[in-house]
């Protein structure tokens, strides 16, 4: 009977280690990304990068120089001491940019987080404030965010939001 589960359990690990095989050109893309942000200048400012939901308050991701974006958190951007980057109407009059167009762009942000968590009524999340005091553009198109192989769909996060729930 042991030697049957096993014979049963190898089997299964087999199956399962089968299933997670990984693309070798998205393990280069994510050894290439480890490698560029190991390579990020220490200091006191943090990395940004915008991510847009229509209808949503959440500004985007943050995270600190040399930290993987799996450790940055999705916050709400007070504007008390500056504009954010992407200061546009939600609904735009003619042919100009709208609020959003920012999407996917990186930035260095200079400021804090307050402490303060703030809800946002039309994702139902609950998420930390981070005070901006200022702004520069990292870059316009820095490419995925979490995962080589993801895929934004416009609707939806790409990850769960741990400790985000009101």
């Amino acid at each position: 009977m042991i030697r049957l589960v096993t014979f049963c359990l190898f089997g299964l690990s087999l199956l399962l280690s089968s299933c997670t095989t990984t693309n070798p050109r998205t393990q280069q893309l994510t050894q290439y990304r480890n490698m560029e942000i190991a390579a990020e200048t220490p200091g006191d400012y943090y990395i940004g990068r915008r991510f847009h939901i229509d209808r949503t308050q959440f500004w985007g991701y943050v995270r600190r120089p040399r930290q993987s974006w799996h450790e940055s958190r999705l916050v709400v951007m007070s504007e008390k001491l500056a504009r954010q980057p992407d200061r546009y109407p939600e609904i735009p009059s003619g042919d100009g940019p709208a609020y959003g167009s920012d999407h996917n762009r990186e930035y260095r942000l200079w400021g804090y987080f307050s402490g303060r968590r703030v809800y946002d009524p039309n994702s139902n999340l609950a998420l930390p404030e981070f005070v901006l005091q200022r702004w520069e553009v990292k870059s316009e198109s820095p490419g995925w965010l979490f995962r080589a192989d993801e895929r934004f769909n416009g609707k939806q996060l790409l990850r769960g939001e741990p400790g985000s729930t009101p």
